[in-house]
């Protein structure tokens, strides 16, 4: 069994870069296919590009630049080779751990089709930073439903 530092090493670097956790967990195969299917999405999404604008705060050319029908693949990918590292580096033995996963990866696909829309106090927020704030929604509640569902199980 891994130890807690060792499952937040895992959650760090799957965090960095999908592929990198199951590369330390030693599922090499796994691993490659993720860094593979993030290199591609990343490509075809210009997703680089695409944060580089973002930070800069030239949002309008980062929506211009994205490739939407691939940046909506990458909050899937991103949080499920989260999950799986960590899942795999021992935290499997959580109960219902994939729901606040799952649901940070809807609500941040949800914010990279809404991102060419929503302001906040008037300012676009944009392909990168929208999906962030809903990634961080969708774990929030995500993790009040794996709580919920936790003591509904126990009943």
């Amino acid at each position: 069994m891994q130890t807690i530092s060792k499952r937040g090493e895992v959650l760090l670097w799957s965090i960095a870069l999908p592929g990198f956790g199951q590369l330390l967990n030693k599922k090499y195969f796994k691993g490659f296919i993720l860094i593979t299917l993030e290199v591609i999405v990343n490509v075809k999404g210009r997703i680089n590009i695409v944060i580089m604008n973002s930070f800069l705060g030239e949002m309008e050319k980062a929506i211009q630049e994205a490739d939407f029908l691939w940046l909506m693949f990458y909050p899937c990918l991103y949080l499920f080779a989260i999950w799986d590292a960590y899942r795999d580096a021992g935290a499997n033995k959580y109960p219902y751990l994939y729901i606040p996963f799952v649901f940070s990866a809807y609500f941040g696909t949800l914010g990279v089709i809404y991102s060419t829309r929503i302001k906040i106090f008037g300012f676009l927020i944009g392909p990168v930073f929208l999906p962030i704030l809903s990634m961080i929604i969708g774990f929030l509640i995500g993790q009040i439903i794996r709580t919920g569902t936790k003591k509904f199980a126990k009943h």
